[in-house]
């Protein structure tokens, strides 16, 4: 699982590279789709394997042709649709929903090289849904969809396995999508279901409206709320982990380091390490434990980010955040430093939980 992490996250940084200089479908299959489903495994030259143009009839209509196949005995197990890097997927579902109803193909694949979309037939055997059960941008995968992801692995792909998660992973998705657009902008109707008991009078439409804002606003702080009560108990007798801790000039000489650059600590103290920050230092803390000892993760708070470590040495960071923006937050780990990964709440540092691991246990092992 660790080295598959590891060349989705390869995959990942070559779309990111190359994405701008591809501008066609064929492009997009050579230069992007072959290289992913070789990381899955598969022999993409192999065509009793991988077949290129497969025949899937659809009634009078003959020769029609879908891009890919997965083959198993003979048989299609999952048809692959590819469009250019360029086109949106939205209006192309329709093509492969024709296709997936003439094979026995169990999955249907939707992509344009970066976004993957993975269909199945939930709703009415033989006839692909609507609604993908599964959706990856793999520019910006997560390690929590990598290890979905892992299950469509040749040496690990198994029908019943993913049938038996697609349901919750199709209505985990939605439901999350619906969480998030009631967060940003609640409709009135959740408004009205919220406030139905805190507040008595009529909810007519200005009362709504009035409590629109306010209903946002509980939901981050729920939110925020939440996350700091699981980290609690990892930051309560943990004061003297909470000092700020500046490396003067000399230190860092001293430690040699070239993951770390020197700066110059100004005469007039500037850094101030805000409580965000703090319940940054302590989600990392709660997601290493089981990883590392505890007492071995320190922080040090500098004037452009605010560095986690081990056993307190620059040699040994571990991620940097960056938090100090009201509109541009987000994290950097110390095997892509040059890599921003956009997060707009402190809690959203947990789907890093696996990279994290990694790269301590990297750094355990070097040391």
């Amino acid at each position: 699982m660790e080295k598959f992490s590891s060349d989705i996250r390869l995959v990942s940084q070559r779309i990111q590279q190359i994405q701008h200089s591809i501008s066609t479908e064929e492009a997009t299959k050579t230069a992007l789709i072959m290289p992913f489903f070789q990381t899955l495994g598969y022999d993409v030259f192999n065509p009793a394997e991988f077949t290129p143009e497969y025949i899937a009839d659809v009634g009078i209509k003959k020769g029609e042709k879908v891009d890919y196949a997965i083959m198993d005995q003979g048989q299609p197990t999952i048809l692959i649709e590819a469009k250019s890097i360029r086109e949106p997927l939205t209006k192309h579902d329709s093509q492969l929903f024709r296709y997936y109803g003439t094979t026995q193909a169990k999955f249907a694949i939707l992509t344009n090289g970066d976004t993957y979309r993975f269909y199945t037939d939930l709703e009415t055997p033989n006839v692909m849904d609507t609604v993908p059960f599964f959706e990856i941008t793999l520019s910006t995968i997560k390690d929590n969809e990598i290890k979905e992801l892992y299950k469509f692995k040749k040496q690990e792909f198994n029908v019943n396995t993913i049938l038996s998660t697609a349901e919750e992973l199709k209505y985990l998705s939605a439901i999350k999508e619906q969480l998030k657009t009631q967060s940003q902008l609640p409709s009135d109707e959740f408004i009205r279901l919220l406030i139905q008991d805190c507040y008595q009078g009529i909810k007519t439409q200005t009362v709504v409206d009035k409590f629109r804002p306010i209903v946002s606003k509980a939901f981050t702080q729920f939110m925020n709320e939440n996350m700091n009560e699981r980290i609690k108990h990892v930051i309560s007798g943990d004061s003297e982990s909470s000092t700020v801790s500046v490396p003067s000039s000399s230190e860092l000489e001293a430690e040699n380091t070239i993951d770390e650059p020197t700066i110059d600590i100004p005469s007039q103290p500037s850094i101030e390490t805000t409580q965000e920050e703090i319940e940054g230092y302590a989600t990392v803390k709660v997601l290493l434990g089981s990883t590392v000892d505890k007492n071995r993760i320190f922080y040090r708070d500098n004037a452009s980010y605010f560095n986690i470590l081990i056993d307190d040495s620059n040699r040994k960071w571990v991620c940097r955040l960056h938090l100090n923006s009201l509109t541009n937050k987000y994290i950097t780990f110390r095997d892509e430093p040059n890599v921003r990964h956009k997060i707009n709440e402190v809690y959203e540092i947990e789907q890093y939980k696996e990279r994290l691991s990694d790269i301590v246990n990297e750094i355990i092992a070097s040391t």
